[in-house]
């Protein structure tokens, strides 16, 4: 029987409990050497992978420790993964590659690349469905094909039993043979310093995370989620997005609080709602990719924006004059995270007051977020522009006056991040909001027509 090792490519699945690709690897019984690729096509974005590879490195520190600590090392490489895989194949002799599959366009042409390379080597490829708790294909209309509107398609996921998660290996087979680059900085990478602190990114802080909310917001979560100052979110999307911590193991704790606190059910079922949103909009990036460059209604691409620069510049810094707005945007510029109620209020002001391309909001988002999300913050954004799946789109728009009195009636969380929205100093509103509303429904008419 061969001892060669079989590979296993880590990429956002970076954690070794309840993780698939790792599972099967270690069900074969043979060594296993894990790898991490540094990707030069994804990091030539310099300016829009900086926080996000500043998480990341952090996240795969701790995954190297935890990989060590079981007996099998990871090795760093950079380069085309089609290349490094294929040196890493006749280095090792190993005849297997495990894999936790993406749905990101990009993703899925490299790893068109990677298992075609495989196939000239004759090397067997297992590619795990690891990163939803649904994976693409699995919710899907009677009739065939796939939902394209979210309470048809959260009906439908809810029917289908979820997989528990997999427990964490107790010890693994490593294969010492083969050395990696050591870990590197943000400047080895090509890319800047981080302009801010990184919050701690590995499977243990996430873990961490999880239990705390489960503790103390889990049961509270419907009536307080949409509560700023409240702070009472999860904060588990930078660790899903870098899979420090898998969606079933989210799933499986919101599921046991509803079990033993049965008066929580409405509350909980809220959270597992954004669990269902989250499946929802890789599911739509899978079956629609158009969506990651051109808006979901092909007649929304014909919307002719006004993207004036001032404008936009004045969203970017937190300077528009509408204090919700400001507050929101220098929480995301500050902190790397921006609470999901000022998304949709920032985005909707971005899009329908200011006339403003919802693209030029999204990468602004990627640029800024630990957990930027190709399929999340681009169903999000295409959501609040109404250029996406929802059955009625471009007639909600949202008053951020109005929205500031309901979500925020104590004016605190606008004071903790624009100090100086009561005195005379704070700018006035760069827009008209009534004047505004009513230009973009007539700019979305005439898309229309």
């Amino acid at each position: 029987m061969s001892r060669d090792p079989v590979l296993l490519w880590f990429r956002r699945d970076l954690r070794v409990s309840d993780n698939t690709a790792l599972h099967q690897a270690c069900a074969r019984k043979v060594p296993v050497l894990p790898v991490f690729i540094f990707d030069p096509e994804i990091l030539k974005k310099k300016k829009e992978v900086v926080r996000r590879t500043a998480f990341l490195l952090s996240a795969l520190e701790s995954l190297s420790a935890n990989l060590d600590a079981l007996g099998a090392p990871l090795i760093l490489r950079k380069g085309n993964p089609v290349e490094v895989l294929r040196a890493l194949v006749k280095e090792t002799g190993a005849r297997t590659l495990f894999l936790n599959n993406d749905i990101e366009p990009y993703s899925r042409q490299r790893d068109e690349k990677v298992s075609m390379m495989l196939k000239e080597e004759g090397v067997e490829i297992v590619a795990c469905d690891d990163l939803m708790i649904h994976p693409p294909g699995a919710v899907q209309r009677a009739a065939g094909g796939p939902y394209t509107v979210f309470t048809p398609f959260s009906l439908a996921w809810k029917a289908k039993p979820p997989h528990d998660p997999l427990p964490r290996p107790a010890q693994i087979q490593g294969w010492t043979k083969t050395k990696g680059i050591s870990f590197p900085t943000l400047g080895d990478l090509g890319l800047e310093k981080c302009d801010i602190p990184v919050p701690a990114a590995g499977e243990k802080s996430a873990q961490e995370l999880l239990r705390s909310f489960v503790r103390k917001n889990i049961t509270r979560y419907e009536t307080t989620r949409n509560l700023p100052f409240q702070d009472s979110t999860s904060h588990l999307s930078p660790h899903l997005r870098f899979g420090t911590l898998s969606p079933r193991t989210v799933l499986a704790a919101a599921r046991r609080v509803r079990s033993e606190d049965p008066a929580s059910k409405k509350e909980v079922d809220v959270f597992i709602g954004e669990l269902i949103w989250r499946d929802f909009y890789k599911q739509i990036l899978w079956e629609f990719p158009h969506v990651a460059t051109r808006a979901f209604r092909p007649a929304y691409d014909k919307i002719e924006w006004e993207n004036r620069t001032d404008r936009f510049q004045a969203w970017c810094e937190g300077q528009t004059g509408f204090p919700i707005v400001d507050a929101a945007m220098r929480q995301l510029n500050q902190t790397g995270w921006m609470h999901n109620r000022l998304r949709m209020i920032v985005s909707s002001f971005l899009t329908k007051d200011l006339l403003v391309s919802w693209q030029w909001g999204e990468r602004y988002f990627m640029e800024k977020l630990f957990d930027g999300d190709l399929a999340a913050n681009n169903g999000g954004w295409q959501w609040a522009a109404g250029t996406g799946t929802d059955a009625q789109p471009y007639f909600r728009i949202f008053n951020p006056t109005s929205q500031a009195e309901k979500f925020d009636s104590e004016g605190k969380f606008i004071a903790r991040y624009v100090p100086e929205a009561t005195s005379l100093s704070y700018p006035a509103p760069i827009v008209d909001h009534s004047t505004q509303r009513l230009r973009a429904l007539e700019m979305y008419k005439a898309a229309r027509e």
